[in-house]
């Protein structure tokens, strides 16, 4: 029996040893446990960002101030024009009448008034000799203002219905190019309640604009100067330049989401960028040279079984053990942070995340030849 219990406190023994010695040897040094990063220096710059969609700086809409049928197209899309070029026709027969009608209408004022002036010379004549009453030569006088009244009217209509014609020749009022052409020959384009659009002309394609809209959260940043860079789906992965030129007091309220408009400015030498092309405009609000940066998700990271010190905490792993170490940030990239505060070096480890933990076939086989 004696013997029984000597053999069974070795063998107890000898299995806690070997727990032990397990136990100890699957614990992981902590550098293996977490993910690290290494705190550095170097340069970050705060950027926000937007849609906004490409146009030119001067875009003209050509329309007509009269109705009638197109007769004949002189432009087309793509086309460069200059001021006063011709752009279309409109069929002038209808036009050409009323001029011809307002002529007559103004010689037969004209007669009117020759027999007018007439009446009152002889009238006036027969006065003075006694012949007629005075109530004869007031009614003479009146006629004759009336005929000259009629003369007025009768060229103001003249001018109105020439005006009219040189309407149905459309010109440009600049020069540019035409990026829309909305009529055809043929067409009949009315005018009464409003001005209806024929062409558009981009007045220089060189300088070009973006109109954005940025969140009432960004808007606060934003700055007339500020430099600019931007991408289009056209060119993917060139990056072009601009700067603020604008930004616009008047609020947008969309589902309850409040934004602003901000207009950048864009030189566009190569005329490469076109009128209505998306643009992806990040605008930078601040730049930071040669200080300690360290990774947003450090800021991410809790430790399992513990809660988060407070904002700004984040975890290093100095002497073999886990610190928390408050931080206070400055500006970010999105993706690295500056620290302007903290007990941070340069070459710390900072923690990111929890490391992928060993695959339990590797575990199984050392509990074997643990065996």
């Amino acid at each position: 029996m004696r013997k029984k219990i000597i053999l069974l406190s070795i063998l107890v023994l000898a299995a806690g040893g070997g727990y032990y010695a397990w136990q100890k040897n699957r614990t992981l040094p902590l550098a293996q446990q977490y993910k690290t990063v290494k705190a550095e220096k170097g340069d970050v710059t705060q950027t926000v960002s937007a849609n906004g969609t490409l146009n030119p700086v001067i875009l003209v809409s050509v329309g007509t101030q009269v109705s009638g049928t197109v007769k004949r197209l002189y432009a087309d899309f793509n086309d460069h024009v200059k001021a006063g070029q011709i752009l279309a026709e409109l069929d002038p027969a209808l036009f050409n009448a009323q001029v011809g009608q307002s002529e007559a209408n103004l010689a037969n004022a004209r007669a009117s008034l020759d027999l007018t002036s007439a009446n009152e010379a002889r009238s006036l004549a027969l006065y003075n000799q006694g012949y007629v009453a005075k109530q004869d030569l007031d009614a003479a006088v009146q006629a004759k203002r009336a005929s000259q009244a009629q003369v007025r009217l009768a060229r103001a209509q003249l001018a109105r219905d020439r005006t009219n014609l040189n309407y149905s020749i459309i010109r440009s009022p600049v020069s540019g190019v035409v990026i829309d052409r909305q009529i055809d020959v043929g067409q009949t384009v009315a005018a009464s309640f409003q001005t209806p659009t024929l062409f558009r002309i981009a007045q220089d394609l060189r300088n070009m604009q973006i109109d954005s809209s940025f969140a009432e959260a960004d808007i606060g940043h934003i700055r007339v100067g500020q430099e600019v860079r931007f991408t289009v789906d056209a060119f993917s992965g060139r990056f072009f330049a601009g700067r603020v030129s604008q930004v616009r007091l008047n609020a947008t309220v969309q589902q309850n989401v409040v934004t602003y408009d901000v207009v950048v400015s864009v030189d566009n030498p190569e005329q490469i960028l076109k009128p209505g092309m998306t643009a992806y405009v990040n605008i930078v609000i601040a730049q930071r040279k040669n200080v300690l940066l360290i990774p947003n998700a450090a800021f991410r990271f809790k430790p399992q079984g513990k809660q988060k010190a407070g904002p700004g905490t984040i975890y290093l792993i100095r002497n073999g053990k886990l610190a928390a170490v408050q931080v206070s940030a400055g500006i970010t990239d999105n993706k690295m942070t500056e620290i302007v505060e903290g007990d941070v070096r340069p070459g710390d480890s900072v923690v990111t995340g929890v490391a992928t933990p060993p695959d339990e076939g590797s575990q199984s086989s050392f509990r074997m030849r643990m065996l």
